[in-house]
């Protein structure tokens, strides 16, 4: 599985202290690996069976918005469209596999041929979706990236071709799914894909190719490329790259929740739910016994921590002889959130976590039985234990759910700021600003660059600042931009809350904002909650390596896995109830604001 490295610029990083504990005694040693491709890059993660992260690579990948597409039938514009090479995203995790592996060597620790190594677990950026063909390698269109609004409108049509009169619409399918129809998940980009691309109209019509057709999120994707072949011919003449051949086609119960195929009981995909998102597209010819997505399109669902998931059959080295994690297990694959819930050690009822990246996702443990929503939050899988090398133990444990709230602006709010605006250089100048003034002065930034996320879920809505005025200045801009993400926080911590009816004790958080004090001292205050930040921020990776190890038996229960888990800060709240208050009033009445802006003329 060789890959040119030249365009990608790989960061390794190598923790010099524990990497000579492991030299003083490398047999001893065990390592598991991890996978952990995000919205805009890669990394990849070897880690100690203490749990203390020897190294990381990361690599940034494009990210592709159109401004023009064929596809669009509208003939209008494609603002808000994000797509992903999937060719870009496997490359990123090869790169930072084999530079790993790489650095490592020149400071002594070989893993070409060691068994140091014991498995690799894969997390993922969720919902955003690929099609390719296993016999032909084409893949038939750019990957679909969950925040991309082109689907709205297919949700929209989607509900109308389910419309129930005593049901909202947005929840026809909520019952078997746990999820509202809306463009954020898996099944309305299949669905726009069927509606849109000619070629896969054609292998979906056709009775020899129907069975070749794949879909997949980039779980499914990775998983297929690393455990897969490489085909003699990996380029055609018009330099179109092809996948790889007999890979792995699966995924696993945390990301299979966030299609809307999926039958939250039966813990498999459900005909039913695939014909009611389908059925109107114009490839569907079900009531004429024609075809559809037929499950055989469809990975196969597995736990999400399994020793049986697949083995890699090795990553290309630069210098062309060394292959590098052969026959390595790849013992979990686990959504990006629900990751990051099982490296913060949310393995209880009512723990839980909030993690700000691109978006903002917060997630509590709800136990063995979904708890259904009413307060416009996700009932989701958190993770499920499959088989366990040397176990007796062959049926899976019982899959672990999680209620969530997704927001889709948090980080990418400070982004905007920098790369639309030109407000700021960089994301670490926002801090300094912040505390540059001692209030908002009553102005708030609602981010709904595509509509809100949970709990309100209005695509209708529209990015807004109110409250204006001339004394505004951009250190306060600055400031409302980094208090949204804590008030959308908030909406979704009360919804967990009514919803659950556990009073949450504390939050725990991860990802890069956690690194703003002042964002985490005003999430506390807004919250009136202690908010707490762990040892290590790279909650996600962490969470998928600890699973991979528990597949493979580097540890040995969820018990010793818990005591590894450490805090490193806690910010206990210090606002006086009455500005809580004030605060808070400010920002539902500019939320209000901000709904309705997009309606049939615009």
């Amino acid at each position: 599985m060789a890959t040119s490295s030249d365009k990608y610029e790989c960061k390794v990083r190598i923790d010099d202290f524990i990497l000579s504990s492991i030299l003083a005694d490398p047999e001893a040693s065990s390592l598991i690996g991890s996978i952990d491709n995000g919205t805009s890059s890669s990394r990849f993660l070897l880690i100690t069976s203490a749990g203390k992260i020897l190294s990381t690579a990361q690599v940034e990948y494009e990210q592709c918005f159109p401004v023009s597409s064929p596809y669009n039938k509208e003939g209008s514009s494609c603002a808000g469209w994000h797509e992903h090479n999937p060719f870009a995203i496997w490359d990123s995790v090869a790169i930072c596999m084999v530079k790993t592996v790489e650095e490592l060597s020149k400071h002594g620790l070989d893993l070409s041929n060691s068994s140091i190594v014991k498995a690799v677990g894969i997390t993922n950026q969720r919902e955003t979706t690929v099609a390719w063909n296993d016999r032909t390698g084409r893949v038939y269109y750019n990957a679909i990236v969950w925040d991309d609004t082109r689907t709205a409108a297919t949700a929209d049509t989607i509900m109308k071709e389910n419309k129930q009169s005593d049901v909202d619409p947005q929840d026809v399918l909520r019952s078997k799914t746990g999820l509202p129809v809306a463009s954020y998940f898996a099944a309305t980009k299949v669905r726009w894909l069927i509606d849109n691309i000619p070629e896969l109209q054609r292998d979906l019509n056709s009775a020899e190719e129907r069975e070749h057709v794949r879909f997949g999120t980039m779980d499914t994707w990775i998983l297929y490329m690393l455990t897969g072949y490489k085909r003699s011919v990996v380029e055609m003449d018009n330099n179109e790259r092809l996948a790889h051949i007999g890979g792995e086609f699966k995924t696993d119960v945390s990301n299979a929740s966030r299609w809307l195929f999926m039958n939250l009981e039966t813990m498999s995909w459900d005909e039913s739910l695939v014909q009611a998102v389908c059925k109107g597209s114009s490839c569907w010819s079900g009531n004429e016994g024609g075809v559809t997505v037929p499950l055989s399109a469809l990975p196969m669902i597995v736990p999400s921590a399994d020793c049986t998931i697949g083995t890699i059959h090795g990553v290309t080295c630069s210098d062309e002889g060394t292959i590098a994690f052969k026959n390595i297990i790849v013992g979990s694959i686990l959504g990006d959130q629900q990751a990051a819930l099982f490296g913060n050690n949310c393995v209880l009822p009512g723990m839980a976590k909030c993690t700000y990246g691109t978006g903002l996702f917060l997630l509590m443990n709800s136990g063995v039985k979904p708890m259904t929503s009413t307060q416009g939050l996700l009932t989701t899988v958190a993770y499920q234990i499959g088989k366990r090398l040397g176990s007796e133990e062959s049926d899976p444990s019982p899959p672990i759910y999680a209620l969530e709230g997704s927001v889709a602006f948090s980080g990418s709010t400070i982004n905007w700021l920098r790369d639309r605006v030109d407000l700021i250089n960089s994301a670490a100048e926002t801090e300094k600003l912040a505390l540059s003034v001692a209030s908002n002065e009553n102005m708030y930034l609602v981010p709904a660059f595509s509509g809100l996320f949970a709990p309100h879920w209005r695509p209708d809505a529209r990015g807004c600042m109110v409250g204006l005025t001339a004394s505004h200045s951009k250190a306060h801009i600055v400031r409302a931009a980094l208090e949204s993400s804590t008030y959308q926080a908030r909406e979704v911590f009360e919804a967990m809350t009514r919803d659950s009816n556990i009073d949450l004790k504390e939050l725990r958080v991860d990802g890069g904002a956690t690194a703003n004090k002042f964002m985490m001292q005003y999430q506390a205050d807004i919250l009136d909650t202690p908010v707490v930040r762990p040892e290590y921020l790279e909650t996600t990776g962490m969470g998928a390596g600890f699973a991979a190890g528990l597949a493979v038996g580097v540890w040995g229960s969820l018990e010793e896995l818990s005591k590894m888990w450490k805090s490193d800060v806690t910010w206990h709240p210090t606002m006086a109830k009455e500005e809580r208050a004030k605060c808070w009033r400010g920002w539902n009445k500019a939320v209000e604001r901000s709904l309705g802006w997009i309606d049939d003329d615009n």
